[in-house]
């Protein structure tokens, strides 16, 4: 299997490119069709896969750290007549199971990424549309804050996966139509059952798009709407950027990665990947402007950019490990101080670009689909933004004081300000919000050990953690709990973890990832859509799909 790498930067892009003229940035889709991450198929009409996915992730965040100034981003195609056809049929035909829905939770983790840009850090999406905007073209452009549309009598906008493909929009497309546009529910049923889409006034007057403007004077709106947005925008970025340098990363043998501050072990036989982050091992920058002097070195952005590229990797190219242990190493104090930096200067743009980074990469951890298990070891720094990796996951045990023949400290957990509301989840909630849910007496108790290490009896006091053991019982104990889920069916880990993770109240981001998980996910496993005679894989020959017409 062809090994997914999601670290790219401009001067290797295929598929995007971005032109700069001060407050405003062109985004511009220009996808090579010979540029395909596999064999197989080509990128006709701005078709994309998994690949120019990649491209388009990296750039929305170059944009953020390494262009402060940049207040509105025009979002448009490099093609004559063609938006954007959507995702690659072909691809996704020829594609296992598991690549269609881990390349439709990407896309959705990408457009949320867009729709977060405007609403958190003042940098607005404007979709341009000129030409057929079909399928994921249409969700791309759904991302956006900001949608105009050509009336020029061709251009259109469609959802068409159900009547030609028999599946559905995998990139919320559904639910941003309903939810975000608020389009009435008779109409979305229109819009979602035709072919050729819909244009003009229409689309317009059924909210599917904000503005409908003459081809004549396309351009000169267009920069006219994203210089207005830009005057309105909050973003308050000024001098240099943050160049996001490539990562250090280095593959040892078939088992392990390396990174400067992550280190990824995996056990195949187990299906267990181990990964482990290591904490500062100096002081936190004396300011905001020395910690800008670090650059992508600087060890709290260049943790989270190692662990969400690990993350992905995981994700794409080690489909049989079930199960991710999240360890951590090092002194909880200078995590603590590093964090404190952040907190204290929030109104300075890459200290809160660097929060909102980790607020992005803690979701993902929310949203893999494998069994997260994290272990409070001897030498441990799960303090503050560390800690919500062990909220994050499904179990938690918890070292008690020192182990025999191990001169590290005992393990301690410790909270910090951001554990109680800086890194939400999908469901809007804190991640010990969540925790408890039923129980907001036991949130307040948490809150008032603010800053303490937390010893092992007292974390399992306060429900921080899931189990505490002794060096007699720990080893058996994790090594029991890790072949147990293991022995479990992965489909069922899957689908239990996913109902659990996320109670309290439903967002259209909850939504989204839940009608993924579900529906899609079914969806692309049945005969009337991925069979020999499915919709999908006849599509292109001119034979319609033939459908097994038993509802379920």
């Amino acid at each position: 299997m062809t090994t997914i790498d999601f670290q790219t930067e401009p001067s290797r892009y295929r598929h995007w490119r971005i032109e700069l003229d001060g407050e405003i940035a062109q985004l511009i889709m220009d996808v090579d069709e010979n540029g395909g991450l596999f064999e197989g198929y080509q990128l006709k009409l701005n078709s994309y896969d998994l690949g120019v996915d990649i491209e388009l992730a990296d750039a929305v965040q170059r944009l953020r750290f390494e262009h402060p100034e940049v207040k509105a981003v025009v979002l448009r195609s490099g093609k004559e007549r063609v938006f954007c056809a959507g995702a690659n049929i072909r691809m996704l035909a020829g594609a296992a199971h598991a690549h269609k829905v881990n390349f439709c939770k990407f896309t959705n983790e990408t457009r949320n990424a867009l729709e977060a840009a405007g609403a958190e850090s003042g940098q607005h999406y404007i979709c341009a549309v000129q030409g057929a905007c079909a399928g994921g073209g249409y969700e791309l452009a759904l991302a956006c804050d900001h949608i105009m549309l050509a009336d020029d009598g061709s251009t259109t906008v469609a959802l068409p996966e159900v009547p030609l493909l028999a599946v559905l929009p995998g990139t919320g497309g559904l639910t941003r139509v309903t939810d975000k546009r608020k389009v009435r529910r008779d109409r979305a049923d229109v819009f979602c059952s035709i072919e050729e889409g819909v244009k003009g006034e229409r689309a317009r007057d059924w909210r599917l798009v904000d503005e409908l403007v003459s081809n004549a004077g396309f351009a000169e709106a267009v920069t006219a709407r994203a210089r207005d947005f830009a005057g309105r925008s909050k973003r308050a970025g000024e001098g240099p950027g943050v160049t996001l340098t490539p990562l250090r990363r280095r593959f040892e043998g078939e088992d392990a990665i390396r990174y400067s501050a992550v280190a990824v072990s995996l056990d195949r036989a187990a299906g267990v990947a181990t990964i482990e982050i290591q904490g500062p091992d100096g002081p936190a920058p004396e300011s905001v402007e020395a910690l800008r002097g670090q650059g992508a070195e600087a060890w709290v952005l260049r943790a989270a950019r190692e662990l969400d590229d690990a993350l992905l990797h995981l994700r794409l190219n080690e489909l049989e490990t079930g199960v991710l242990v999240f360890k951590t190493a090092g002194d909880p104090a200078l995590a603590v101080a590093h964090e404190k930096l952040l907190l204290d200067n929030d109104g300075h743009w890459l200290a809160n670009e660097i929060l909102l980074y980790w607020k992005r990469v803690l979701k993902r951890v929310d949203l893999t689909s494998r069994s997260l298990v994290a272990l409070l070891e001897p030498g441990s720094c799960f303090a503050g933004l560390l800690a919500e990796l062990a909220f994050a996951c499904d179990r938690s045990y918890m070292a008690e004081g020192s182990f025999e023949g191990d001169n590290r400290p005992p393990a301690t957990l410790t909270l910090t300000p951001s554990n109680f509301g800086r890194f939400p989840m999908s469901n809007g909630l804190s991640r010990l919000e969540t925790r408890f849910l039923g129980e907001p007496e036991s949130l307040e108790a948490a809150e008032r050990h603010l800053g303490e290490p937390l010893a092992a009896e007292q974390a399992m006091d306060l429900g921080l953690v899931t189990f505490a053991y002794d060096d007699i019982d720990w080893e058996d104990e994790v090594r029991i709990f890790l072949e147990e889920r293991a022995s479990f069916s992965p489909d069922a880990m899957t689908g239990m973890e996913a109902n659990l993770r996320f109670p309290g109240p439903e967002t259209m981001e909850t939504r989204i990832f839940g009608r993924l998980t579900a529906w899609q996910n079914w969806i692309f496993q049945r005969p009337n859509a991925v069979g020999e005679s499915g919709a999908l894989r006849r599509y292109g020959t001119g034979l319609r799909g033939e459908y097994d017409r038993r509802r379920v």
